[in-house]
């Protein structure tokens, strides 16, 4: 892998620094879902085939994650004008071009899913943990 540029290898990071912006257009829980399922549906999809298509997803949460995708430039929504109305979205080119990045971290998320694991039961331990405490009691002046 090619090593970053020595903007980004020191801290402290601009908050409109490539990295930081990044991370917050990923930032969405359904984000790379939504972007990498139009990918693997052939670069366009009907709303209720998405929403078919990706698990644990609710029909709000889709809406707002596509409008949020439409409003950044990524996805395009297309009406066509029949009866009932036609709805689809699909891939930008700028979506196209986040594909990639986003296969990246599946990848990897693939090869270290034992890692993946560790930290999901180390989160559910701390968890566990914290319903576990007793709640501190304030006494009333």
């Amino acid at each position: 892998m090619p090593e970053l540029p020595a903007a980004y290898r020191t801290a402290p990071f601009d908050e409109h620094c490539a990295p930081r912006r990044l991370l917050r257009l990923f930032n969405g829980k359904w984000t790379t879902m939504v972007l990498h399922t139009l990918h693997l549906l052939g670069g366009s999809s009907r709303p209720g085939h998405l929403l078919r298509s990706i698990p644990d997803l609710s029909k709000k949460m889709m809406t707002q994650t596509l409008r949020e995708l439409e409003q950044a430039g990524l996805i395009a929504r297309t009406v066509q004008q029949i009866m009932p109305p036609v709805v689809e979205y699909s891939l930008t080119e700028m979506g196209q071009k986040f594909i990639e990045p986003i296969e990246m971290l599946y990848h990897w998320g693939i090869e270290h899913a034992d890692l993946l694991d560790r930290v999901t039961a180390a989160q559910h331990s701390a968890k566990a943990a914290m319903k576990n405490q007793p709640e501190s009691i304030t006494e009333e002046c």
